[in-house]
């Protein structure tokens, strides 16, 4: 299927919060194979620059990328005022990603109990992007650590060989959560890697700003109704 990415792009929802696209040079460096047919290959240390953001350095290693020469990769920083654990318990349903992603319309597990890893996915899409389906494999699911990665298989779209971790740790200002998800995946034909990193970071964007709500207002009813308990 032909479609350029640049095609029926959905519009960016608002947020008054600063989502940082991360494609500054200075953070790659070229590794060379001694093979002769191995083309060299990038390791991409994702920049998280912002000033009040403390990242522990397990979080930062989980968004370490090999990236190829025809491949791209960057990364979303969500801030949410809301416990991880509340987070945390949207993110951890593979089996429903539609919960927050509201570009997905459905998703069946097709192999697997959506918890082990190598369960696999398919989600359709909805009407209106560049995109039918996408089969998706889990690759990590860490309820420990707070991380969660995927990779697309298989389906009918242009993304290949897309990868996505999250990740979710606590915020050093308060008891909010900070939400990073760093993605590599090959440049379609056809398109540049400016198009190919805006297309996606415009859809996890949307997802993540999803989350924000949903996470807030799961925890302010939560709030609420222990407020109400402790006056019973």
């Amino acid at each position: 299927m032909n479609i350029n990415l640049n095609s029926n792009e959905p519009k960016q929802m608002p947020s008054s919060l600063a989502l940082q696209r991360t494609t500054a040079t200075p953070t790659t460096t070229t590794i060379h194979h001694h093979h002769n047919k191995q083309q060299p290959f990038d390791v991409w240390h994702v920049p998280l620059i912002k000033e009040d953001m403390v990242v522990p350095d397990h979080v930062a290693s989980l968004h370490t990328r090999y990236v190829g020469p025809n491949q791209c990769c960057s990364s979303v920083v969500q801030t949410i005022e809301a416990p991880v654990s509340t987070v945390w318990s949207v993110v951890r349903r593979f089996d429903n990603p539609q919960a927050y992603k509201h570009f997905l319309k459905s998703c069946h597990v097709i192999v697997g109990d959506g918890k082990a890893v190598g369960t696999l996915r398919e989600v359709r899409v909805v009407s209106g992007l560049p995109a039918a389906s996408s089969t998706e494999r889990l690759e990590i699911l860490d309820d420990e650590r707070h991380v969660l990665s995927f990779s697309v298989v298989g389906g009918d779209h242009r993304l290949r060989n897309y990868r996505s971790v999250t990740t979710l740790h606590g915020s050093t200002t308060g008891s909010g959560t900070v939400v990073v998800e760093s993605y590599v995946v090959d440049v379609p034909h056809g398109n540049t890697k400016e198009d190919t990193c805006g297309f996606v970071e415009t859809i996890v964007k949307c997802n993540l700003q999803s989350l924000s709500q949903i996470a807030e207002n799961m925890s302010k009813k939560k709030t609420s109704s222990n407020g109400k308990s402790d006056n019973i």
